[in-house]
């Protein structure tokens, strides 16, 4: 993982032999239009001021463990520290990792992680099952908020930008779970006519 030229977004002093302001404004059209500090509200935590930041190095050292971990191909190394809160796992850990074989530009990336946390969603509503609390999609989806919280009022002539897909919502929302209760309707079903035979 370690190599002896990190890469350059994480050193702290960042090397000086690039193009000149001038020359990337004449090759790239509306570069630089964010060059003047009080443009950029981000720009006290770009100054390199160890004294001020407390930081104590020039290179992170680098979290062990990333030999699995996904990385974007637009990247040539992982971050020196990640996140392990939730590590992948099942078919929804494949469907993410899969992800990370197209680039964060193309829309296969983001729907494939898409795809692979509705998997993993759906897997938690499964194995809510067999526990003592399963879900309820009819409590908490907070559908009955809608009614007893303004839902409908709250939405028109308030200028919302979510209004946009209200139509949509209880399909993706209920749907699945129209879908799962007809399936295992079904299921039943099919079984009880073959008890009978």
């Amino acid at each position: 993982m370690s190599s002896s030229t990190p890469s350059t977004p994480y050193i702290a002093n960042k090397p000086k032999d690039i193009p000149t302001a001038e020359a990337l404004r004449a090759r790239i059209p509306g570069w630089g239009v964010d060059l003047d500090p009080k443009d950029r509200p981000s720009f006290p935590r770009e100054v390199f001021d160890t004294a001020g930041t407390g930081a104590h190095w020039d290179y992170p050292e680098e979290q062990q463990g990333g030999e699995r971990r996904e990385r974007s191909i637009e990247h040539g190394q992982l971050t020196p520290v990640f996140g392990t809160s939730v590590p992948l796992k099942g078919v929804s850990g494949s469907i993410r990792r899969y992800a990370y074989r197209y680039s964060e530009g193309r829309a296969a990336h983001w729907l494939l992680l898409l795809l692979g946390d509705r998997v993993d969603a759906w897997g938690a509503h499964l194995a809510s099952f067999a526990t003592l609390r399963p879900d309820n999609p009819i409590t908490e989806t907070g559908i009955l908020s809608e009614g007893r919280r303004h839902g409908l009022a709250s939405r028109f002539g308030t200028g919302r930008a979510d209004v946009n897909h209200t139509w949509i919502d209880p399909i993706v929302v209920g749907g699945p779970w129209v879908v799962a209760t007809a399936g295992a309707a079904l299921a039943a079903r099919a079984i009880a006519r073959r008890a009978r035979r």
